[in-house]
């Protein structure tokens, strides 16, 4: 089996990636910040203190490695966070890469970016792996930082790297729900009372996980995939998500307009509280958006069937339940 190197272990990806990879027989090395996360199979991970700006770290630790899952970034779309997302998604991915290119052997790289970074030309219902990015169009921070991301990674695949890019919709999941994603969860079991009228877009994280190591542990190199179970209106989304806590949905829908309204006043908010805003200009023009993410091409290339989401919606609600993250306090969604 290989030796494989895994950033962002105490990620919501990198959670369920870590034990996958140890219960297959991969010797792992995962690289973290402050404190060893606590993963399933974590004993039998070779844990590695740094972060991913740290391009001398880096280079130590890939010295004996095959693999590279690099699943540490920052989600967030806060207009505070502009500068430490360009430092983390861009300048860390590009740490990463040319760590991959200075290593003695040959190392094969799986990069997590994220559908933020497809573009989305107008008269496109279906958006695929081929939708072009325009720099014209009105973009977040954080989708910026994933495209440029990117581009590191297709600058080191023109420099003789193997790479493969995996563009996940939005990733759903048991873990600490202050971070990314699964704050959707805490919102729902919090009752709170409003919703938006848009769509979003939602995959499984263990069908993740699985696509992320069949296209890894292929011959497959300088191709990127969208990984996309499906599409829900989010009134669908809490009103499932209700359902599995025994909790009442959000009731009542905010306009656009309204919408507009709520994330000016809570820049004023957060500038007199010096808090983080619980909605965005981004987040509230993107929850309107409704563009389909296609996922034939990752089903054609490693066959992988992704679970129905009203399973995977029950199924986290459950493990949610179960364990300790409802307890965990809030935190800036990074993971190295």
């Amino acid at each position: 089996m290989a030796m494989v190197f895994v950033t962002g272990g105490s990620g919501l990806i990198g959670s369920f990636l870590i034990p996958a990879l140890v219960e297959q027989g991969h010797q792992v090395k995962a690289l973290y910040r402050g404190r060893v996360p606590a993963v399933a199979g974590a004993t039998k991970v070779q844990w590695v203190e740094g972060d991913v700006l740290d391009i001398s770290q880096l280079r130590e630790a890939l010295q004996d490695v095959q693999y590279v899952f690099h699943s540490a970034g920052l989600v967030s779309y806060d207009p505070q966070d502009a500068e430490l997302l360009q430092q983390v998604n861009v300048e860390g991915t590009a740490n990463i890469v040319n760590a991959c290119l200075e290593a003695p052997g040959d190392i094969k790289l799986c990069h997590v970016s994220s559908v933020a970074a497809v573009g989305r030309p107008k008269g496109v219902a279906v958006l695929s792996e081929d939708s072009k990015w325009s720099e014209g169009e009105q973009h977040s921070a954080y989708a910026e930082s994933k495209y440029y991301g990117e581009l590191e990674v297709w600058r080191g695949v023109a420099e003789g790297l193997q790479a493969v890019i995996v563009n996940p919709s939005v990733v759903l999941g048991p873990a600490d729900w202050d971070r990314s994603s699964t704050r959707l969860f805490k919102y729902v079991y919090q009752e709170k009372p409003f919703y938006t009228g848009g769509m979003a877009n939602f995959v499984d994280v263990r069908d993740v996980v699985e696509a992320m190591v069949r296209l890894t542990f292929s011959s497959i190199s300088g191709e990127r995939f969208i990984l996309n179970a499906g599409q829900l209106p989010y009134k669908k989304f809490f009103e499932m998500a209700a359902k599995g806590f025994n909790k009442k949905a959000p009731a009542i829908k905010v306009s656009p307009f309204l919408a507009e309204i709520v994330w000016r006043l809570e820049r004023l908010r957060t500038r007199l509280s010096g808090g983080r805003p619980l909605i965005t200009k981004e987040t509230a023009r993107v929850s309107a958006k409704s563009h389909l993410f296609g996922n034939e091409k990752v089903r054609k290339a490693v066959g992988i069937a992704f679970r129905p989401l009203p399973e995977t919606i029950a199924w986290s609600c459950g493990q949610l339940l179960q364990s300790a993250h409802l307890d965990k306090s809030p935190e800036v969604a990074r993971a190295n």
